[in-house]
């Protein structure tokens, strides 16, 4: 055979051989028999916690209003994230030393009975409450399935499970707030809540067999309830937990007396996360910590410059709030491409360059969105860039995800699964909390303040949403730059 013969043979070669992959993957994939059940289970659990993430937003404020709790709002929020960092580090330690099971199951528990909590609130307090007791739920769940598909799925089919993750985000962000508006108008915004606890036992009872057929853990001599919960990650995420809240509380007393509780909060905060994350994360050591350290990035990015957007739309260019909202949606249907793709065998040699092309598509998206800005570019264009920045997303998360079990030592899983979530949720309120600040410091409060007495006297401010936006671009080129260092060697 000549080498022109050779070069033309080798396209139907690697076809062979490709269509052979597919083939294999089909009659042993994530939805073939051997997987199905506990496959549909983990899509159904996170659909309802996405469907839940995306239509809180449409309720809140409603409920807010009827339980005279405007003051409260914010805590709303952030009672969630606080709660789901101690539940993240609980059921990592939970997760290696017991298993995934009990912490998965509770998790399940403590998130629907946080929603009856929420809906059956009738104060702003019992609310907030019911928030803080959904988010532990949601934050023992999120870590507990990472382990879950460390031990149910060998590792080829991981990227595929980890695609399907992002994939049941679809439908959720689509129709999620569009059916709670239509909840919160017709039915009263306490369905929002109240409807989904229901939901949660179907997929429950798909997963549960399966789920029994995992490999059990024998509890150590340090597997007792008092040793989890005294363990030293766990009381670091409370700290760090702590410290959130005394720092949001300073932030909405700006008066002296607050720079006590900020002091406290800071003293909490700063080395209780340096803990918590794997040794070298801050300093982007090769391997391991560089994976935790880029999803803090790209999770940060993405939310902080998303936050803005649609009060850059609504106060600079006039749109309604319900378009400004769906000039996001796009970006979800992106990631569950990019998380689609990066889940091809043929990409696996490459993860590591995925995730750095996803935080370069990111940095892209953020770039482009200031533009609108100007008076003869389109609207449309934010749309384009969100999809482009989804895409991007949706390359670096799940293969973030895929990459940490690949580092990870079976005994280890549950921690560095609980540290990923972590990485994402102190990525979260840092980098919100950082475009805050540059926000008001070039004008956004009185654009802030335009809103609300419904004008628009932002126009004259873009400075203030170009330095977020600018800030969030840089951050995300950090992650494009330390890229190189996901490899070991």
């Amino acid at each position: 055979m000549t080498a022109d013969q050779s070069a033309l043979s080798a396209p139907s070669l690697n076809g062979d051989v490709e269509r052979a992959a597919d083939a294999a993957d089909a009659a042993d994939g994530v939805l073939s028999p051997a997987y199905r059940a506990l496959t549909l289970g983990i899509i159904s659990v996170v659909s309802l916690v996405a469907f839940e993430s995306s239509a809180v937003g449409t309720a809140m404020p409603v409920a807010a209003r009827a339980l005279d709790g405007i003051g409260l709002y914010a805590f709303a929020f952030s009672a969630v994230f606080t709660a789901g960092l101690v539940a993240m580090a609980l059921a990592g330690e939970w997760s290696d030393r017991r298993g995934p099971l009990a912490p998965l199951f509770s998790g399940i528990a403590a998130f629907g009975a946080g929603l009856v909590i929420a809906g059956g609130a009738t104060s702003m307090g019992m609310f907030v409450t019911g928030r803080g007791v959904q988010g532990f739920g949601g934050g023992l769940v999120v870590v507990s399935l990472y382990v879950v598909v460390g031990r149910a799925y060998p590792e080829r089919l991981r990227p595929a499970i980890m695609a399907s993750f992002s994939a049941a985000w679809v439908v959720p962000v689509i129709v999620g707030p569009l059916l709670a508006g239509t909840v919160t108008e017709h039915l009263g915004w306490r369905w929002v809540f109240l409807a989904i606890p229901v939901l949660i036992l179907l997929p429950l009872a798909v997963m549960l067999p399966a789920l029994r057929k995992l490999p059990r853990t024998e509890p150590g001599p340090d597997a007792g309830v008092r040793q989890v919960l005294g363990n030293r990650r766990c009381l670091l995420a409370l700290a760090v937990a702590v410290g959130a809240c005394l720092l949001q509380y300073a932030g909405q007393h700006p008066a002296w007396f607050a720079l006590l509780p900020a002091a406290a909060g800071l003293a909490l905060l700063g080395p209780g996360t340096v803990r918590l994350l794997p040794r070298g994360t801050f300093r982007a050591a090769r391997g391991l910590p560089t994976v935790v350290l880029m999803r803090g990035l790209a999770a940060g990015a993405l939310v902080a410059a998303e936050s803005f957007i649609p009060l850059m739309l609504v106060t600079q260019r006039g749109l309604s709030a319900t378009l400004a909202g769906l000039s996001l949606t796009g970006g979800g249907l992106t990631w569950a491409l990019g998380s689609y793709v990066q889940s091809r065998p043929r990409l696996e040699p490459h993860r590591e360059r995925l995730m750095g092309l996803g935080m370069a598509l990111l940095a892209t998206a953020i770039v482009l969105v200031p533009l609108v800005l100007l008076d003869g570019v389109p609207v449309w264009i934010v749309a384009v860039a969100w999809t482009i920045g989804g895409f991007g997303m949706g390359l670096n998360i799940s293969s973030g995800g895929v990459l940490l079990l690949k580092l990870s030592r079976p005994e280890e899983a549950g921690s560095n699964s609980a540290s990923l979530q972590m990485s994402d949720a102190l990525g979260n309120v840092t980098f919100v909390g950082l475009s805050g600040v540059l926000f008001v410091a070039f004008g956004g409060g009185s654009i802030a303040a335009g809103t609300e007495a419904g004008g628009a006297v932002g126009a004259g401010h873009p400075a203030a949403f170009v330095a977020v936006f600018a800030a969030m671009a840089a951050v995300a080129v950090v992650g494009v730059a330390v890229a190189p260092r996901l490899r070991r060697v």
